[in-house]
Formats: C-alpha cells, structure tokens, sequence
C-alpha cells in the first residue's frame, strides 16, 4: 500500500440523541395565593423569605414547577413536549380552585420552550486538541475541564463535546432544533474523529 493511499478511514456519524431536561414558560391565566396552595395542596413548597415563587413536584409526568402569584410559571424536568404540556394542564387543573381570577372556559395555557437540555453519543472518538485548533467557534482548556465548547448562532446552541464521542447540547428551542445543532456538529466533527477503540 502507498503512503498516499492510506487515508484516514473516513467516518460518517449520524447522532441520536436523548432528552434529559425541557425547561418552559408558561401563563395560567390566574392569580394565585401561594399561602393556601402550600397549605392545601400536597408536594408544594413555599419559603417566600428565600425565593418569592411557590415549588410544586408532580410524580406523573416527573416535573417540577415553580408557580408565581401571577399566574406564571416554570416547568422544568419534561422530557419531551408532551409531558410538558400534560404537567402544565395538569397543574391548572389543581390550581384554579385557589384563585380569584378564572380562566375562560376551554382555557389551555401555552407554554414556551425556553431550553432543552440533549445529551448525545456520535459513536466516534473526537481529536479535541485539533478541533480546538481548526474549527471556529470551539473553547477547550483541558486542564480546567476535559470537554470543549462548540457554539453556534443559529440554531443558538451550545455543544459540550467530550473525547469519547458524547456530546450534551443545550440552549435549543425545539426538538428539531436540537437534531439540527447535532446533524451540524457531525458534519463540522466528521474529518477530525476516528472509530472508537474496541473494546478487549
């Protein structure tokens, strides 16, 4: 074989990734006396002199809620849209009885999607010395922490990229925003990885 023909194996990775956090936004359309529902509904917590919001867990779907007298709210711990979407409904449905304003009938909050956290595994070993090196946009200091940071303005995201191929991906809006984010970072990622070592 000549020296020029040995190129390195060329490698094509197709990301999956997997949701860990959803974190949303959301309006109830009430007003709420944070006072009674900790006292009346089980799972909340309120300390008003450490934080002005109110903490509700529900157990299905596992999220936790913080509720604000004026009807906003936070939902973080969905893993996908639909369980944030259920925790929210499920949560007005608990909370309209300890309010002095209703909402219309028929009612159903929106919410906004304000972060998804995604962790992913491309299946390949990545040279982060060189990535750090050649593509723009990357931080790595290896000697304060072992991933490196890939950015990007659109989808705005941000990419923490490790060795052995994971990757966690914050910042998206959407789960189409995440698949996208990650399809770049293989495409960006591809010439400067390699197949994982077997395993003996």
């Amino acid at each position: 074989m000549k020296k020029k023909d040995r190129k390195k194996e060329k490698v094509t990775i197709k990301p999956t990734f997997k949701i860990e956090n959803i974190v949303a936004s959301a309006e109830l359309g009430l007003e709420l006396d944070l006072y009674t529902i900790a006292s009346k509904v089980n799972d909340v917590e309120y300390e008003p002199e450490q934080f002005p919001g109110a903490i509700l867990k529900l157990k299905e779907p596992k999220t936790s809620l913080l509720l604000f007298k004026n009807g906003k709210i936070i939902c973080t711990g969905g893993k996908n849209e639909a369980d944030v979407g259920g925790a929210i409904e499920r949560t007005l449905r608990m909370l309209v009885n300890y309010s002095k304003v209703k909402p219309p009938k028929g009612f159903k909050p929106k919410f906004t999607v304000q972060n998804i956290v995604a962790s992913a595994a491309l299946g390949v070993e990545l040279d982060l010395y060189t990535i750090a090196s050649k593509v723009e946009d990357v931080e790595y200091e290896p000697e304060q922490f072992p991933g490196a940071i890939l950015k990007f303005k659109s989808p705005k995201t941000s990419l923490l990229l490790f060795k052995n191929g994971k990757i966690i991906c914050t910042g998206g809006r959407s789960e189409a925003e995440v698949e996208t984010a990650l399809n770049m970072a293989a495409k960006l990622l591809a010439p400067y990885s390699s197949p994982l070592p077997q395993k003996k």
